[in-house]
Formats: C-alpha cells, structure tokens, sequence
C-alpha cells in the first residue's frame, strides 16, 4: 500500500558508509570544527532518546556531500525523511567509531531536513555497550559540508513517550545481556518530526560538551576518542514471512501482513494473535496503525513456545503451548497512519501480538519487519550426492548469519556478546562462505584492545562487565593464526606479536613444579558437558578437573596446541628466539603431562593426574598435539569419539573434534558424526542451538561449523602455504558419490567438481584463480594443479 511504501522510504532506505580513503585526511589527525552536543539540562547518563534536527537551503544538489557521523549510546541518522546510517559501529571509548556517508543522493533543492535519533539506554544499557554520556555530532567533510557541523544553530527535543522495559534474567529465567526493551506512550510522541513542515519552536538549543579529537590527538578532554569505521552498513531488507498460527478473542485474516487489507480489532476487545515467521530472524518488526485511542499494545518475542514449566519441545509446535520471552509496549494515542518500531532490533520466531482496546477500534494496517544482520554474502557453495546437507548447509549459514552485526555474536536473542570461543569458529565459517574477511578483523583488533596489564584478552568484547576466560586468550592467538594462513597481510598480524607473547607468557608463569599449568584464576571455560554444568552455588560451569586447583591435562593440552601456532608464527616474522623458546616449552610440557596423566590401563589421558575422571574434551586436544599412542592415532581417536564413559563433547569442542579428524586421516569419517545436526532439523530448528537439548539458545554460531567443514574436509579446499598463497584439495566423500563446491579466495574462485567411482578412482576438475597454484590428494596420490581449470583422474 502507499503508506507501506512511503515507511520504507522514509526509515530505512539506506546510504552508504564510506572508508578511510574518502575522508578528509586532515579529520584523523585534528581537532574537528564540529562539536559534541547533547540536550541542555537532561541527565547525560540516564535512559533517554533524543531528536536532533537542522534545517538548511541548498540552491543546487551537489555531486558529493561527505559527512562524518557518531553519537553514544547509538543513533539513526534521517535525510529528508529517507535513512542513511545507524551506528556507531560497537568499539570502546579508546578507538569510539564514526561512519562517513555521502548524502548527496538525499539532498534536494530548496529546504532540507537532517535530523536524528539518539539514545541512551542508561543504567539498561546492553552489556556489548560501552558509553560515556549522552551525545551526538556530525561533521562535514570539507568547508562545502561544514554548514551542518553540529553546534548551537541545531535544535534537540527529549522525547519524553519513551520508557525502558528491562530485560533480565528474572523476565527470562535465563542470563540475558541485551538491553531494555521500549514502552511507548503514543500521546507523548512528537509526530511528524522528520517532517520538513513540522514546527520545532519549542525544542531548545543544545549543550556543548566539546569539540571532536580523532584518536591520537594530544589532549582530547572527551572519552571519546574518534576513529573511522572499519566495516561495511548492516543489512536491513524487508522481510514478509510471518504466518498467523492462532487467534483469540477477533477473528483475523492474513491481510494485514501483506499491506492488502486492515485488520480491524473493535473497540473494548482484548485479542490475542499469534505470529510464526517459520524462521528465527533478526529484525526490525514494524507496525501502520490508525485510531485505536488508548489502546495498549503488546508485542512479545521468542525463538521457540515453550510448555508451562519452560521447556522447549518440537519448535513448530505450538499446541498448549506459551510464548515466554521479552516484550516491547504501546499505548496509543488514536492518530492516523502512526509508525512504531523498537529503537534495536529484536530477535523472533514467534511473536505474540496482545492488544486491548478502549472505546475506539483499532485499524491494524500492515505488520512486517526489517531483516537486519552483517552483510556477508553467500558466494561459496557446497552440493552433493547426499541431498540432506542442504538443509545443514542452509540451516548452518542462516545460524552464521543472525550471529554476525557490528561484531560477531554469540547468540541473538540472549546475549549479542562477542566471545573468542564462538568467534574463532564463526570467523572461518564466514571467510570460506563469504570471503568477507571484515568483521574477522575487526574482531582480532577488539580482542587486541581488551587486553589487561597481566596479558589476557577479555573473554567477550566489547563490553562494559568484564570477564577473563583465560582459554578464550589462547583462542584469540588461533584466530590471528587463522587469518595468517588465509590472508597475506603481514603487517596486520605482526601488530598482534606483542599481546601474542603476552597471552603465552601469562599462561607460562603459571607452570608448577609438576611441569603442568598449576592453579589458574578468572573462569576456566572449555565446553558445556553435562558433567561439568554450571553450579548456582558457585556461579561456575564449563571448567574441566583442575583448572582451579591444579594440574588441568585439558588446558595444559590447549596451551600447547597454541604454542604450536605461535612457533610458526614467530618463525615466519624472524623472531626465532622466541619460536626456541616456545619449542622448548611445547617439550617441557608434553614430557609433564603424558609422565603424569596417561594412564595405562584404560589407554587414555585423564583429567588430572588423580587419574579419575576422563573427556573427550582432552583426548581429542592430545590428538591435535601429537601425544596420541604413535601409529595408532587413528585408531586411538576414533575410540575417544565413541567411548560413552568419557565427559561428551557438546557442538562447541566438536569443531576441534573434527580438526582431529583430519589429522590421523579420517576425514572421511567427518559425515558420519552429523547425526547432532540432523536431530536438531528433526527438532524442527530452523539454526542450530547452543548445546544439545535442553538449550537456552536455539541460534549458536559456534554451532555452525558444517559450513566450514563441508568446504574444508568435505571438499577439502585449505590453504598449504601462509595467505592462502597456494592451495591444498583434499577431499574426503564419505558416503558421498560427488561432490561440486566453490570457496571464495582473495585471488577469485576455487571450484571443485569431482565424482567418485568406488573407493580409488576419482574424476572432475578443478579451478583456481590466476596466480595460484596447489596440490589435490587423493588415496595418498598427489596431482599438482595449476591456475586455471584442469581436468583430475585417479
């Protein structure tokens, strides 16, 4: 419809972020002419949104308009109506980010409105959420745009409709770090205020707070010290998916969710309609309402129904069922065509729309949403003679996808915290699928810049409640491993030796005379095993046998699994001192624990040298370091997977389960060992859950991982030289008769088409991009490839 259509228009039809290159070099190295502003007498550090609005006369539209945009907490930023950018991009105070757009396609002749919205969640703010105070400013580029540098000729409103509902663990029943969620009062609201005709007598000039300093100036006065965005706009895109699965209390039809035909609720009626979008999403859910005066709105967000007790069942399920979750409210002021729509997105399947109406009838005119996540594009793929991958495959990449905004996440709907953990996996999931090797690096660099004086990272980032899980620290130094064997940028990874030496180094200090790590503070996460559950007495869960008190085989084995990548790392940058030294360690440290650890009888590493208690968790890291029984590695692994005595690894430690596949050589294997994955669709999950069931969340990126797997072990596509500089293409079928997949390379495309006749022979072709060359392996054969397309035959 036409009022459908003018929303889009008006709210998010976004412009487009600029880089470095297009920003006035002088604008990173001096102070800005443009001011942080804020209202003049509120709270600074109080929940609170904000407009600001100014007005200017432009007698032609310019070829180019460069403008460069911050606030805190966030912002939207409108131009005549239309949106050009949300942020700022989630970083800390020390590196606060600003995004530089071009406004010039929104500009017209004659008068011409910028304005924005500005919030601050306050004390409700989510915990990725660092803040100062309250602000906002824009500067333009060059003189040409310096007419909208903020400072007093703008005008601000508090806008006194809005209330936070927060979001807690009470509301949840379960650790919850998003942020409040909004009540409305739609008689408060100032309607109509992007308008070029709206009055704003009666906003107020702003405060100045200060002038803007780049990163690096010699003495800011403000906390926030401003540094370009690093990573493309999110997505947003309409998206129309819902379908209504119950009504109470109004007879409904399908209408409203297309713009077709109003929904009318009558007047003193209290209904209820539930809506599934068939597909977890993230989303801005918005609504075209008329009339309806002093009605009170109510709309509830859920991944899946859950029976009364709170469990989760078959997720399309929705028979004497409830929707439990966090809610956004409205109360209506009866206008015409009003908009409303949360200041953050949310995260659904279900949505339960309450609604109790007074005196006046409500006209229900369109519901929808606005899909919104990192813009990765899907430009691998992965076929084959098993159909059913697919649906992981699809499953698998709509999970990576709602895991990834301004930085990863490791879940949407509970936390939205990037954690090293997750992030290790979700940044090769999103480099092989994508080839967008952004939000990756963006995610190195945040972890570099959360370092402590003692050497660790923090566990997640950023953040405003710190929290140290010293092995997320040593999976940091894998992620910037990971991106040296895939990208050729020396420069950016030599920056990272530094905070490398220091994670090892806090990790070496803690090496008792046992030759083992001894007791470790902070919290000690390795995976989420029933064995090792969290501990409400404690507040602890996840930690392995002797983390705490000493002698922890598990984290021992991890340390020296990094070691190993941190040798290769000093190596190729010529710090070979430190390389011995790390040789020296690794030796020390192997010799400890199979001394103290292994245990004859059962043909295993145990936990700690108590020797009574086992994981699978440490016999497969084992593996990964070579301390598996020699010339029996595969053998030994494969009765580690099995062996239902030992503490089970759950979707997170199954990623290294599957490096260790590969290693002793049963890749081939990998395929049988989707059976997890397989019962999670059978569950009806439309992404992949945290940890098998029962799961608080239902979208965990780390468990994502077959779509890093069907490209690396399946196809077999991996680099086999630093930055990806060649290629190594060892497949493993499994039961698969063929196999066609495309991985993205810096260079271009890899493409493999291969089919399988019985057990030896293999046939297809292979692509790689100009300049690149490798090897295919097969049944311990070795063809070299070349640029180009070439045909294979075993």
């Amino acid at each position: 419809m036409k009022l459908t259509t003018l929303f889009f228009f008006c709210l998010l039809s976004m412009g487009h972020c600029m880089f470095s290159a297009d920003i006035n070099p002088g604008l990173l190295v001096n102070r800005w002419d443009a001011y942080w502003i804020t209202h003049p007498s509120a709270n600074t550090t109080d929940y609170s949104v904000y407009h600001f609005r100014k007005e200017i006369e432009l007698e032609a539209i310019p070829e180019k308009f460069i403008i460069h945009v911050s606030a805190d907490n966030r912002y939207r930023l409108y131009v005549n109506r239309r949106s050009v950018s949300i942020g700022p991009s989630r970083w800390d105070l020390a590196h606060w980010r600003f995004e530089s757009v071009d406004i010039a396609p929104f500009l017209q002749r004659g008068k011409n409105v910028i304005a924005a919205v500005v919030w601050n969640f306050g004390d409700f703010k989510p915990v990725a959420q660092l803040s100062w105070q309250t602000g906002f400013i824009l500067q333009g580029n060059t003189e040409q745009e310096a007419l909208l540098n903020t400072d007093e000729s703008w005008k601000v409103i508090r806008n006194e409709a809005y209330e936070p509902i927060p979001v807690t663990p009470e509301t949840i029943r379960q650790y919850i770090a998003v942020g409040p969620c909004e009540k409305i009062n739609g008689a408060q609201y100032p309607w109509g205020w992007l308008k070029a005709e709206y009055s704003t007598e009666l906003w107020e000039r702003p405060k100045l707070i200060d002038r803007g300093k780049p990163r690096g100036w010699h003495n800011p006065n403000t906390c926030w010290m401003l540094t370009p965005r690093q990573i493309p706009p999110l997505q947003e895109s309409l998206q129309r998916s819902a379908i209504i699965r119950r009504a109470d209390g109004v007879e409904v039809h399908d209408g409203f969710l297309t713009g077709q035909k109003p929904l009318v609720i009558p007047a003193n009626t209290k209904a209820s309609i539930l809506l599934d979008n068939t597909v977890l999403t993230t989303a801005y859910p918005e609504f075209l309402l008329s009339g309806g005066k002093e009605t009170t709105l109510k709309l509830s967000y859920a991944e899946a129904m859950m029976t009364p007790d709170l469990l989760k069942v078959h997720r399309d399920k929705i028979e004497d069922l409830i929707l439990r979750g966090y809610y956004d409210m409205w109360h209506l002021d009866g206008g015409d065509n009003r908009f409303y729509v949360p200041l953050w997105f949310r995260t659904y399947r279900y949505v339960q729309i309450d609604i109790e109406t007074a005196d006046d009838p409500l006209t229900i005119h369109d519901f929808y949403c606005f899909f919104t996540a990192y813009p990765f594009e899907e430009k691998a793929s992965f076929a084959s003679s098993d159909e059913s991958l697919q649906q992981i495959w699809d499953v698998g990449w709509r999970t990576a996808r709602l895991c990834a905004g301004e930085t990863y996440f490791d879940c949407p709907y509970y936390e939205q915290l990037q954690y090293v953990g997750d992030t290790r996996i979700q940044a090769l999931i999103s480099l092989y699928v994508s080839g967008d090797d952004r939000l990756m690096r963006k995610a190195i660099q945040l972890f570099n810049d959360s370092r402590t004086p003692d050497g660790l990272t923090s566990s997640r980032y950023p953040t405003n409640l710190p929290q140290v899980i010293p092995p997320y620290s040593l999976f940091w130094v894998s992620m910037v491993y990971d991106y040296w064997t895939h990208r050729d940028d020396d420069d950016f990874i030599k920056s990272f030796l530094i905070g490398i030496e220091g994670v090892l180094d806090w990790y070496e200090r803690r090496i008792d005379d046992t030759g083992m790590l001894g007791p470790m503070e902070h919290w000690n996460f390795v995976d989420w095993p029933d064995e090792w559950a969290w501990d409400v007495v404690e507040d602890i869960g996840g930690v392995p046998p002797g983390a705490d008190d000493g002698n922890s085989s598990v984290i021992t084995f991890q340390y020296i699994y990094v070691l190993k990548q941190a040798v290769q790392l000093f190596d190729a940058y010529g710090k070979t001192q430190v390389a011995d030294h790390y040789r020296s360690l690794i030796a020390t440290l192997k010799t400890a624990v199979a001394r103290l650890c292994w245990d004859e009888g059962r043909q295993l590493y145990a936990d700690t040298p108590e020797k009574n208690r086992f994981s699978q968790q440490g016999n497969i890291t084992a593996v990964l370091i070579d301390l598996a029984p020699e010339g029996k590695e595969a053998d030994f692994l494969w009765r580690v997977i099995h062996d239902t005595s030992l503490t089970q690894n759950t979707f997170y430690y199954q990623f290294y389960t599957f490096r260790a596949l590969k290693k002793v050589g049963l890749a081939d294997k990998y395929l049988e060992l989707l059976q997890p994955w397989r019962d999670m669709l059978d569950l009806g999950l439309t992404t992949f859950a945290e940890r098998p069931e029962p799961t608080r969340s239902d979208c965990h990126a780390w468990s994502a991982s077959p779509n890093y797997d069907l490209l690396a072990t399946v196809a077999g596509i991996e680099p086999a030289s630093p930055g990806f500089r060649t290629v190594v293409i060892k497949p493993a079928f499994g039961h698969l008769e063929w196999i066609r997949a495309t991985v993205p390379h810096p260079a271009g495309e890899i493409r493999v088409d291969l089919k399988r006749r019985g057990s030896r022979f293999l046939e297809g072709q292979v692509e790689l991009p100009d300049q690149v060359t490798g090897t295919i392996i097969w049944q311990g054969n070795i063809m070299p490839l070349k640029s180009g397309i070439q045909h294979i035959r075993f």
